[in-house]
């Protein structure tokens, strides 16, 4: 065991005298110890709620012989992150996270680790930090959000974030953006709907890297606990038997991984983290290498913000693992993919014997929502090595579209023109310098977005970016256009007037000129002013990749 480096030998007194000081006796110190790292903290949500959890692992952990040792890491939440300069920090957030972990693990040698968290950057950067690592390890999540209600409709956090344009249009009054505001979130967990958070959460269960059904069990049920003590009896079966994250996530797993993305129709900010795991993982994985899944994987699930349900539903619904099993029942699967039960994914299935149990969530593969997966990936002289959309989000007319460009530099520019109305029916707005070295950071943009799906010019008006969208974007919005602008990407010439075709069937994103333009343009930018010269803003753009590898530090 790792942890016998420390507490081995009499040169080690020193090091035991530390642990005796924090109550830990001669008899715990004998036993595999079990760091928990939890992202408790009193600034979100989808956080606040976690200690309970951490002492049903504790409890869980011990009860099978291990002794377990709590430490924490940052998150951040993204929604009060939104539209302002803190956005910056979010995916930038990601990297910081897994390097914080390496450092305590590496320091206090421990033998297994259960990464406890939730929202957007922080799950990814538990799984990034998992791979580089290599301990025994498995990941449980905080739990969805319970959607909010008024009267008799069920909401959530991008309800709010569209009223703000409905109030802005004079469709809805003061007093009931109010009461969206009061009654959207009505307690702890992750965001209620298919944002990037639970997107994520549930891809943790294709990788075989969490217990059946993490992703769905809401944050306040019980059962939530219950799992938390099955994980802390996991993590010491997986020291055992030295099962170690490698041997679990693979191609094959991830693979899984984008398969059942495309199959919940999840958040594209995916696309980001399972690039940027592979490449943690020594794997070679783009943007464009999705497109395959999006032509064959049907999708099978109807998950706000695109669709009518919300997680607590998907989980009666069956979650996860009826998913999978009818994504078994395709083909789809890779099933020889070790999991952190010490069984394949396919004998998991087979236990289980998962079924759905409510139609509507989710839907046979027979009878799926659509065909395809609910995300695509555009290719064309303007996102050279891609950009990507969520197709299930877009509306029908809207899957094709041509029309002017309206250029902003950055998304405070771009949500002033339209909360001013200066955006007209039929036009592309482009905010660009927001990629992962342009903004720095790559900030969401779920404000632009939300105004315009409420003033009710989703239907008329797409909009591109280097940047990113929130999980809960919808409407045609297609991001992480590559290479961005910073990197002299064809985005960065587009100008006020151009015509940019955006042909979602046909995978495809373009700028109406002949090359020749193009490239002459390319040719008269200035060189790249970075926004940020300062801290940790500054040292990230001088190393992060773009968004087609994951935006990864090289």
């Amino acid at each position: 065991m790792r942890s016998e480096e420390i507490l081995r030998g009499i040169e080690r007194a020193p090091h035991r005298a530390l642990f005796r000081a924090m109550g830990i006796d001669d008899w715990e110190l004998k036993r595999p110890i079990i760091g928990i790292c939890s992202t408790y903290s009193e600034v979100i949500p989808g956080h606040v709620h976690l200690r309970p959890i951490e002492d049903a692992i504790k409890a869980g952990i011990y009860s099978e012989g291990g002794t377990p040792i709590v430490f924490n890491t940052i998150g951040v939440c993204d929604g009060i992150a939104m539209n302002h300069e803190g956005m910056k920090y979010s995916l930038p957030s990601r990297e910081l996270i897994a390097d914080s972990i390496e450092i305590m693990v590496k320091a206090h040698p421990f033998d297994g680790i259960v990464f406890l968290g939730s929202c957007d950057k922080i799950i990814p950067g538990m799984l990034i930090a998992a791979v580089r690592l290599n301990i025994p390890s498995l990941f449980i999540s905080g739990g969805p959000m319970l959607p909010g209600r008024i009267r008799d409709t069920e909401v959530g956090l991008d309800k709010v974030f569209e009223a703000v344009g409905q109030r802005a249009e004079g469709k809805i009054s003061h007093e009931e953006l109010v009461e969206m505001e009061e009654c959207a979130c009505p307690g702890p967990g992750s965001c209620a709907g298919l944002y990037t958070a639970n997107t994520m959460s549930n891809l943790t269960e294709a990788l075989g890297f969490s217990l059946p059904y993490n992703g769905s069990i809401p944050a306040v049920y019980a059962q939530r606990l219950r799992l938390g003590k099955r994980a802390g009896r996991q993590i010491v079966e997986l020291v055992r038997k030295d099962i170690r994250p490698r041997d679990i996530i693979t191609r094959g797993s991830i693979e899984n991984a984008i398969t059942l993305d495309m199959a919940l129709g999840g958040s594209t900010n995916t696309a980001l983290h399972l690039t940027a795991l592979a490449h943690y993982r020594g794997i070679n994985l783009r943007l464009t290498d999705f497109s395959p899944f999006t032509e064959r994987v049907p999708r099978l699930a109807s998950l706000a913000p695109s669709g009518r349900y919300h997680l607590s539903d998907f989980y009666h619904a069956g979650g996860v693992p009826a998913v999978l099993q009818e994504l078994r029942k395709k083909g789809l699967l890779n099933e020889g993919e070790l999991t952190v039960t010490g069984r394949t994914i396919g004998e998991l299935l087979d236990e289980l014997r998962p079924q759905i149990k409510v139609k509507g969530p989710i839907r046979p593969a027979e009878d799926p929502y659509e065909a395809k997966g609910g995300l695509a990936i555009l290719i064309g002289n303007l996102a050279p090595a891609g950009a990507i959309v969520k197709s299930s989000a877009v509306k029908r007319e809207m899957l094709v579209h041509k029309g002017p460009a309206r250029v902003f530099d950055s998304e405070e520019e771009a949500t002033r023109a339209i909360l001013s109305r200066a955006i007209r029916p039929g036009e592309v707005v482009v905010i660009r310098y927001e990629g992962p070295k342009g903004g720095p950071g790559m900030r969401e943009m779920l404000t632009p977005t939300s105004v315009l799906a409420g003033m009710g010019l989703d239907e008329s008006v797409a909009l591109i970016t280097d940047g990113r969208f929130s999980g809960a974007t919808r409407g045609a919005s297609v991001g992480h256009v590559s290479p961005e602008a910073a990197s002299r990407g064809p985005i960065a010439v587009v100008r006020d007037g151009d015509i940019v075709e955006i042909n979602i069937p046909q995978k495809t994103l373009n700028l109406l000129l002949e090359e020749e333009e193009i490239q002459k343009r390319l040719l008269s930018l200035p060189p790249f002013e970075p926004k940020i010269r300062e801290g940790y803003l500054f040292r990230y753009a001088n190393q992060v990749s773009s968004a087609d590898m994951g935006a990864v530090l090289l």
